[in-house]
């Protein structure tokens, strides 16, 4: 019996990239208001050099080649506070349309929870600015176990399990990444499902099982019908 849906949170129910615009955003700020910046340059041009480097696949060090590029002096310490701005930062986030329609309808029908990786508060705050910790009886942030328990690690999945009172089989985790969302889930006996966003980050092609997800859907509009095909697959096996 289905009773318990959980969800990852980043590219599952919002759309990443939107919090990484956000942040450049804050950056940018930042910078603008301290001072120093060459007489050209403004907080447009950083934000536009922070996106660039971005998007050409440069996941890493955005920062550092985004002032190099305008020219403009830093060292490690100004990196790790500009990292630390980035994550501490309150985003500008919308829930997208399809998401709220979708939680509205999963409310009554099921227990609802988020079991998220990244770095705290940064998702604290995510969840704060899009407005929908309600929908949910318990968030766990796998931050707050120790970084060697983000997902695949499976600790996160069981100590949820625990906290909700449910048997893994009843369970159904919504996710996004193939690299790491499904396999500890699968293990556990879970029913998974992966939401295909058009404008995620992590594009890598499914995994083979064990790490597959059971169902693939290219919105989450698509969960109710897929949640219950979950449930007429164990009635009638």
């Amino acid at each position: 019996m289905i009773t318990t849906v959980i969800f990852d949170l980043d590219d599952t129910l919002y759309d990443e990239i939107d919090y990484c615009r956000s942040g450049f955003r804050a950056v940018a700020r930042f910078l603008a208001q301290a001072g120093g910046l060459p007489a050209n340059r403004d907080e447009d041009d950083l934000y536009n050099a922070f996106w660039k480097h971005f998007c050409s696949g440069n996941r890493t060090q955005t920062f550092n080649a985004a002032l190099k590029e305008l020219q403009i002096d830093f060292n490690d310490e100004v990196i790790v506070s500009l990292v630390s701005i980035y994550r501490r930062h309150e985003p500008v986030l919308k829930l997208p349309d399809d998401t709220r329609k979708t939680l509205d309808l999963l409310t009554d029908r099921y227990s609802m929870a988020v079991l998220t990786d990244g770095y705290l508060p940064a998702q604290e705050l995510k969840l704060k600015a899009l407005q929908i910790m309600h929908y949910f009886k318990h968030i766990l942030y796998t931050e707050s176990l120790g970084r060697s328990y983000w997902k695949p690690n499976p600790k996160g999945f069981e100590m949820l399990i625990r906290k909700l009172a449910v048997k893994p089989s009843d369970c159904v985790y919504v996710g996004d990444n193939p690299t790491k969302d499904f396999l500890p889930a699968n293990q556990l006996g879970m029913a998974t499902i992966q939401v295909v966003r058009p404008n995620r980050l992590h594009t890598e092609a499914p995994e083979e099982k064990p790490a597959a997800p059971d169902q693939i859907l290219g919105s989450i509009s698509q969960l109710p019908a897929a949640l219950q095909r979950v449930k007429d697959k164990r009635l009638f096996p």
